[in-house]
């Protein structure tokens, strides 16, 4: 597990014993550090789970430039720069390999002050095709989880209301809003990535896990 927060990085090694590295995705240099350490101490690297992101929001005609560029650094150079450094590895090893990108259904189902997000992560859809059109000849696959409305580190309280309030919506009917009326998990999303993760013949390919909505079914 990579991540910026030492204390999450250290309560996830004592709940679950996995490696940690401490990684800013933004920055190409602590990237590359964590993907070396990581692979002095492990040895190689089979699968990648490119997840990092933040959920900016606002007017995309109003949104300060600069605020655009950080989400950008974040919610797409962040998984292309984990996704090279994943490569190298792939590579060194010759045994293939898997990229996973958490996309988000805002990435074809714009909300509304929503863009600052929603716009990188269009663009990391594209990003999880592109690799799985150049990479795959090298046994590198790259598909990806359209994940829905998922309470989160990323997605708080506060940001289900002020997400319910631009649909018009409860913050319960925002959380239920799909064919099946039912609240999608974080446990439902890493379910996707471990069933992806066990497809060893798909490629290119979107799971999107939302209870169901026409606007983010893939077409």
């Amino acid at each position: 597990a990579l991540d910026l927060n030492p204390n999450g990085l250290g309560q996830l090694r004592e709940q679950t014993g996995c490696h940690v590295w401490s990684c800013d995705v933004t920055d190409a240099a602590s990237v590359s550090q964590a993907f070396d350490a990581l692979e002095r101490e492990l040895g190689r690297l089979d699968i990648l789970v490119s997840n990092a992101g933040s959920g900016p929001q606002g007017a995309i005609g109003d949104i300060p430039l600069g605020d655009l560029r950080r989400s950008f650094d974040l919610n797409f150079f962040g998984h292309q720069l984990s996704c090279q450094a994943a490569l190298r590895i792939f590579r060194r090893h010759g045994k293939g390999g898997l990229l996973l990108f958490n996309i988000s259904n805002q990435s074809v189902n714009p909300g509304r002050n929503f863009g600052p997000y929603g716009i990188p992560k269009a663009a990391t859809l594209a990003l999880m095709r592109q690799y799985a059109l150049d990479h795959g000849h090298e046994g590198i696959r790259a598909n990806g989880v359209n994940a829905g409305r998922i309470r989160s580190g990323l997605m708080t309280d506060q940001m289900i209301v002020e997400r319910a309030e631009a649909r018009g919506l409860s913050p319960e009917e925002y959380m239920s809003g799909n064919l099946l009326g039912v609240e999608v998990t974080a446990a439902d999303v890493a379910d996707a990535f471990l069933h992806l993760a066990l497809m060893d013949k798909v490629n290119a390919a979107v799971i999107t896990i939302d209870g169901g909505a026409i606007a983010t079914a893939l077409r």
